[in-house]
């Protein structure tokens, strides 16, 4: 399909490298992989810290049978059952820019805004980056929450004994062990951050501009809006190839880092 200049307004079509060609020389192609590459390195990072955070915090509760652990767990899982769509309209009344807005009006009380979240192009990037930090950080948590409960207790235990303090063993006992969870955790939602398009469409529609479209929503454009199979596939094929070569990054460094426990 990326080779034909096949649209939805027609039932003919030619083999033809124009719809790469369009892609590649588009203007706006530059631009959208700036917005991706933001989007994708900031969820990323702030998903894996905030999980790796609210892991600890977690299992560390229960080893001191605190209360309010399962409602901690269970409030961070519900963001992530929630639709993509929803959580975009969701956070687009949240950062609603007049006096219906509940965040620029809290910031009103203490003399701050209003801040134009979503008309902003900078503004507006950071905004989505934070809706999908809040949505894919339950995901995180929960393989990081189990990484941590398959730790042997007795190497803990031995750390404790030998006078590591807590800063000691979590960096130089706890993040090795969980190192191969964290190379999985780092790939599932690289990729899955890659293919987002549903929270940006409801909360931004890729603008103002086009300075929150990311990749998968100029897909998603390229074949709804502007009817266009050819580009829209040949856009695929980009993500495809980013995809792919995110796995096969995964499975050098997991297959290093095996062979060098072994």
């Amino acid at each position: 399909m990326s080779f034909t200049d096949a649209t939805l307004n027609a039932d003919d079509y030619s083999y033809t490298l124009d719809s790469y060609k369009s892609l590649f020389t588009n203007p706006g192609f530059i631009q959208m992989l700036f917005v991706t590459g933001t989007f994708v390195f900031f969820s990323i990072t702030l998903q894996m810290l905030f999980g790796f955070l609210i892991a600890l915090i977690i299992d560390q509760g229960e080893k001191r049978n605190l209360r309010g652990t399962v409602f901690t767990r269970t409030a961070v899982l519900t963001a992530w059952a929630i639709p993509g769509v929803i959580i975009g309209i969701i956070w687009q009344m949240l950062y609603n820019e007049t006096d219906a807005g509940i965040i620029n009006y809290l910031l009103s009380l203490v003399g701050i805004g209003p801040i134009p979240f979503l008309s902003n192009p900078t503004s507006a990037l950071i905004a989505v980056i934070f809706s999908n930090v809040w949505r894919g950080t339950a995901f995180s948590m929960i393989l990081i929450y189990a990484g941590l409960k398959t730790l042997p207790a007795d190497v803990l235990e031995s750390a404790k004994i030998d006078g590591a303090n807590a800063m000691q063993r979590g960096m130089k006992v706890i993040l090795p062990m969980l190192t191969p969870m964290l190379l999985i955790n780092l790939v599932i939602i690289s990729i899955d951050t890659f293919n987002t398009f549903d929270m940006v469409m409801a909360l931004t529609g890729g603008g103002p501009g086009q300075s929150t479209e990311v990749i998968s929503l100029s897909i998603y454009n390229s074949i709804f809006n502007q009817f266009n199979l050819g580009q829209g596939a040949a856009t695929s094929v980009v993500l495809l190839t980013i995809n792919v070569v995110m796995t096969i990054v995964y499975i050098l460094i997991l297959g290093r880092g095996e062979k060098d426990a072994a």
